[in-house]
């Protein structure tokens, strides 16, 4: 008889700005950056301001709030790794901020989701390095 192992999940990187946004989820705290120059929040990190092409920015708290903006309901997994959730609900939360984000709820089955809930972001160990920023009702 043979035991089945499991599939590890694939985890986001940790270099570049990627590593310096998951670091900031690893102290718990959620971060976006904010052009200096014209002050556009923006995600997913880059180096130039898409709003005004400013190289000057900051990453700045965010409040942590938002709403749900749309999700899909994942009924096999792309993925192995994610096999024994499915079926699941990656969402798109709006932050007060401006910028979405692509996550999961810790909270809510996919069946219950709707359009505006609003959300706050809990902070969720994956690994030894990376912390991923989850949401749940608010």
């Amino acid at each position: 008889m043979s035991e089945t192992v499991a599939t590890p999940r694939p985890l986001p990187a940790w270099q570049g700005l990627t590593g310096e946004f998951y670091a900031w989820c690893a102290q718990g705290e959620l971060r976006f950056q904010r052009c200096d120059d014209c002050g556009a929040w923006r995600h997913v990190p880059r180096e130039i301001c898409a709003e005004c092409g400013a190289a000057a920015w900051s990453w700045v708290r965010s409040s942590g709030r938002g709403r749900v903006f749309t999700w899909t309901v994942a009924a096999r997994a792309m993925h192995p790794g994610f096999a024994a959730d499915a079926p699941y609900a990656p969402v798109v939360v709006e932050m007060e901020e401006g910028v979405r984000l692509v996550s999961l709820m810790v909270d809510c089955p996919p069946d219950a989701l709707a359009i505006d809930m609003p959300v706050e972001v809990v902070f969720v160990p994956v690994s030894t390095e990376i912390t991923l920023p989850k949401f749940r009702r608010a």
